[in-house]
């Protein structure tokens, strides 16, 4: 009696963590990492070239708070329109989780963008960025970091327009744009 009760036990364990299966971007880009219609790119705030001496406290700041971005992008071709056409539902379905909170989206249909984020107002611990375009494809783009908030990500746009973009580690995104 022991032993079934023992079994029905960790059934129950194993049925539990199974069905806490909610996807995430993380999951979904670990999952398309491989695939050949993605193009997946990881980068760090190196690529941006920047004098740190010359930042302001408040850039240094904002700099600091960010750690990396993720990319991954779906090239779609006349072979792959159905996937494409999955795959886009796939990362429609995993951002209506409450858990990504929509700032904005522009653009309608099938041609359009969106930016989310992770967190609260004054920890973000991920920013969103997901744009689609039914003719090249589409792209998500995870921007993370620590106790990111508005004013870092405003501050960062500022120190983007300063630096000087190592185009080298962006050479895998010029095969979607072609």
């Amino acid at each position: 009696m022991k032993q079934i009760t023992n079994i029905l036990v960790f059934l129950g364990l194993l049925l539990i963590v199974s069905c806490n299966s909610d996807s995430t971007l993380q999951k979904y880009f670990v999952e398309n990492t491989e695939n050949k219609n993605f193009i997946a790119l990881d980068i760090s705030p190196s690529i941006l070239n920047i004098n740190k001496e010359k930042l302001s406290a408040e850039q240094s700041e904002a700099l600091n708070s960010f750690d990396k971005m993720n990319i991954l992008a779906f090239k779609r071709n006349d072979k792959n329109q159905a996937e494409y056409e999955v795959e886009r539902t796939k990362v429609n379905t995993i951002l209506k989780n409450p858990k990504y909170q929509q700032l904005m989206k522009f653009g309608s249909g099938k041609d359009g963008a969106s930016v989310s984020y992770v967190g609260t107002d004054e920890n973000i611990e991920e920013f969103v960025v997901y744009a689609n375009r039914n003719e090249n494809g589409f792209a998500v783009i995870r921007v993370l970091g620590k106790n990111m908030n508005p004013n870092n990500i405003m501050t960062l746009m500022t120190v983007l327009k300063e630096s000087n973009i190592d185009m080298e580690q962006l050479k895998p995104l010029q095969q979607l744009i072609k």
